[in-house]
């Protein structure tokens, strides 16, 4: 890092000692940092908070995913000298959108304000964040970088793209006027959030979008311009993981819920074996019989699906080492035993004079979701 940061880092840290407790009229703003990987960060922005929100009643809590930098024993230090600060530290699970849920429900606050920790945010803006909401009676105040006056500052033309298609397909779930439903810099007051806190997905990183898409009442809303800030520590987290997440939580939403978002990720995934069965099947047959092909295209088409869904579907309950290799056999259990009521079904509906397709359809969809359902409880239990 150049030395001019360093020192303004240093001249940050330093204007923030000794810290003051809280006043005893109770915390009036909680603001929630969800945090992965971000141990460097952590002090700074602390000492961003205390500046900006001078003469306001509030607490950061800290919510990390377990991060293996040690981001949340940072934060603990921190909490020894510092009364406004706690740390909420989930085991076993992760997620953006989880944890500030998780975060929320942690406070008493009537307000809530949701940050990232990597200082891309604009801390400067929360109070005037929070005298709108208060002074207006709104429900949510959201940081745009696309109203005038804002910006994404230094981002390379493929991030602004993809940004731009994102926020394209946010509005086939999304009817409010927004400019920016992809931000990750907003505050909420606490009954707008409990109104909608039982219809949230909590899938993905796009936790404005899931509130925004969920609330039963439209929310009364305000957009603030900010400057999208620089990264200093750390790596964006944004990648084909994140990607696929996005896209899952528009097609729970578009379902109207009824179709969980988890759901949709396995039967795409079981879609993509179809594929790898059938192109599996072709090359082996160049060099053994049809059964022997039948039964290898059959177990690598397995074996991808739950490769795929161990990556994407249950990425929060990832399984590694010995545990992949008990969960691959339980998948190949499941998945036996969903081959045999998907023909089972198919062949009873054929005998009632069904057509063949729709037999097959019939079986198939049966077999998808006692794949999903069983697997969801024997191979990625929650322990």
């Amino acid at each position: 890092m150049p030395q001019p940061l360093i020192e303004a880092e240093t001249a940050e840290l330093a204007a923030v000692t000794p810290r003051e407790p809280a006043a005893q009229t109770g915390i009036e703003l909680t603001v929630v940092v969800p945090t992965f990987n971000e141990r460097d960060n952590v002090a700074l922005l602390l000492a961003r908070l205390h500046r900006a929100l001078a003469g306001v009643e509030w607490e950061v809590v800290f919510v990390d995913d377990d991060s293996p930098d040690g981001t949340a024993a940072a934060v603990r230090a921190l909490a020894q000298s510092d009364p406004r600060v706690r740390c909420l530290q989930r085991i076993g699970r992760r997620g953006l959108s989880t944890a500030v849920i998780e975060g929320m429900l942690a406070s008493s606050a009537p307000y809530f304000a949701v940050i990232d920790a990597d200082l891309q945010h604009d801390e400067t803006l929360l109070p005037q964040m929070l005298a709108t909401i208060k002074k207006e009676q709104l429900d949510v105040v959201v940081g745009s970088r696309h109203s005038e006056g804002g910006s994404l500052g230094e981002w390379d033309r493929r991030r602004v793209r993809i940004s731009n298609v994102a926020t394209a397909l946010a509005r086939l779930v999304v009817a409010a006027e927004l400019s920016d439903p992809m931000s990750g810099f907003f505050m909420i007051a606490r009954p707008a959030f409990e109104r909608s806190v039982r219809r949230l997905s909590g899938q993905g990183f796009k936790i404005l979008l899931d509130l925004f898409s969920s609330t039963p009442v439209p929310f009364r809303f305000k957009e603030i311009a900010y400057v999208f800030g620089q990264r200093r520590h750390g790596e964006s987290k944004l990648d084909a993981f994140v990607v696929w997440e996005y896209l899952m939580l528009l097609g729970e939403k578009l379902s109207g819920r009824y179709i969980p978002a988890r759901f949709i990720s396995f039967a795409v995934i079981g879609g993509t074996g179809v594929l790898v069965h059938f192109t599996t099947l072709y090359l082996a047959l160049k060099f053994v019989s049809f059964p022997v092909a039948q039964g290898l295209a059959t177990f690598v088409a397995m074996t991808s699906n739950f490769a795929l869904n161990n990556m994407l579907t249950y990425r929060d309950q990832r399984l590694r080492g010995r545990r992949f290799a008990v969960g691959l056999l339980s998948f190949y259990a499941v998945c036996s035993l969903g081959a045999v009521a998907n023909v089972g079904i198919a062949s009873a509906a054929f005998a009632d004079h069904y057509t063949w397709w729709a037999s097959g359809l019939a079986g198939a969809a049966v077999g998808v979701v006692w794949n999903y359902a069983v697997s969801s409880v024997v191979t990625w239990r929650r322990r």
